[in-house]
């Protein structure tokens, strides 16, 4: 069984993940109190907290540094032990030719039969950039362990929704399922999203869902 089938068979849409794919959405496009209540809500939900420290930690990518570090301070304020649950930058190799075979395998698999195309076209925008997608969004970000690639997709998916990405949002529906997530999973992950995003760009990302599952 491939990883993405794997996948297939075992995530489902609990509290824990609603929480988080909620929480991802308040990063993107919420004030630091929404992102307090979404913290909040991954408490009362039981969502594993090496999730939640994955997903800030990710934020970066989707958000930019400034939302990313206010969710990060925001959770430790509301941690009681302070300290961080993830791995720092001692506990796993740094090299970069690691990060780099990581992150070609992680953005094949999300992107599937467009891969090769991704890669041309981000390289015609300009050559760092498609080095620092690999590197550091695919490689040192999104291949860490402790949160699987299936709930990632997902939290990006609503941070896309959040900040009115479209053109992004439409390949993360499409990599959602590429790494095995199943459709019904992704519909109940942007219902999710009602009361905690722009209405607007919820029913524009409802849409783009529906185009997704037609073609």
């Amino acid at each position: 069984m491939t990883d993405s089938a794997a996948l297939a068979t075992t995530l489902t849409f609990d509290r824990a993940t609603r929480a988080l794919v909620r929480l991802a959405a308040r990063i993107a496009g919420g004030s630091e109190l929404d992102v307090r209540d979404g913290l909040r809500e991954t408490a009362a939900a039981e969502t594993p907290e090496e999730w939640v420290e994955e997903l800030v930690l990710q934020s970066y990518l989707f958000c930019g540094f400034p939302r990313a570090l206010n969710a990060a301070r925001e959770w430790r304020r509301l941690r009681v032990q302070g300290r961080g649950t993830g791995r720092g930058a001692g506990d796993r190799d740094r090299e970069y030719d690691r990060f780099q075979a990581e992150g070609e395998a992680t953005c094949a698999r999300v992107y599937g039969r467009f891969y090769e195309k991704l890669r041309q076209n981000i390289v015609a925008l300009h050559p760092e950039l498609d080095t620092w997608m690999i590197v550091e969004g695919y490689g040192k970000v999104l291949s860490r362990p402790g949160l699987d690639l299936g709930r990632r997709e997902l939290c990006i998916v609503a941070a896309c929704v959040a900040s009115g990405q479209d053109r992004q949002l439409h390949s993360h529906l499409h990599g959602s399922r590429n790494v095995g997530v199943p459709d019904e999973v992704i519909s109940a992950a942007l219902d999710a999203l009602e009361g905690t995003v722009n209405p607007g760009f919820l029913e524009r990302g409802v849409g783009l869902w529906a185009k997704v599952r037609g073609q």
